[in-house]
């Protein structure tokens, strides 16, 4: 199915956002650069944060797929899918266009706890905290909501690094951390 024009402008207006930052993007540069009229624009958003949580919960929908779904591919197991996540995450920190979190950058250029922009990029870290939370338990942790903080901490860590060094180490790092954290909180299967 064809995505419609609105579908077009998120997507469009995502990758014009996660290279350039929220503020410092204009309703001027996302014409130019998404090749939308500000008439299209206006007639799908009314405001430019509209279209920032759309291009948000767009992300957050497709990252979310993306990476539990190679957390499956590259692992069977609970326990090795904890694992598999660092994997995937070099995966993605080698692509070209990697720029670190979008969601840590919109909750940097939208501070206040209660914008409706930080609210949705701390729901998407909480919902990534939950799955993991949720294969800590089915892997056997003792307290899996602890262990899942840890490795969310230790991924967030990663992408911060690669993100600034324009590496993939900091996954391989993680993961050696992660190992650790793993063979301490959960049982040998």
């Amino acid at each position: 199915m064809r995505p419609n024009k609105r579908d077009e402008l998120v997507r469009k207006a995502l990758d014009v956002f996660y290279a350039k930052g929220f503020h410092a993007t204009g309703m001027d540069t996302l014409v130019k650069e998404t090749g939308v009229s500000k008439t299209s624009m206006y007639k799908h958003f009314r405001t430019k944060e509209e279209l920032i949580a759309a291009v948000l919960d767009l992300r957050d929908e497709e990252f979310r797929s993306w990476l539990f779904t190679r957390m499956t591919e590259l692992a069977e197991t609970p326990r090795g899918q904890l694992l598999a996540m660092f994997t995937a995450l070099a995966e993605w920190f080698e692509q070209p266009e990697f720029a670190g979190c979008i969601f840590v950058k919109a909750s940097a250029e939208f501070q206040d706890h209660a914008h409706p922009l930080y609210r949705q990029s701390t729901k998407h870290k909480q919902l990534v905290l939950d799955h993991l939370a949720e294969l800590a338990n089915h892997a056997g942790a003792a307290d899996p909501q602890k262990l899942a903080r840890q490795l969310l901490t230790l991924k967030e860590g990663a992408t911060a690094l690669a993100a600034m060094s324009a590496t993939s180490a900091p996954a391989t790092d993680a993961l050696a951390t992660a190992q650790l954290l793993v063979q301490t909180q959960l049982p040998e299967s």
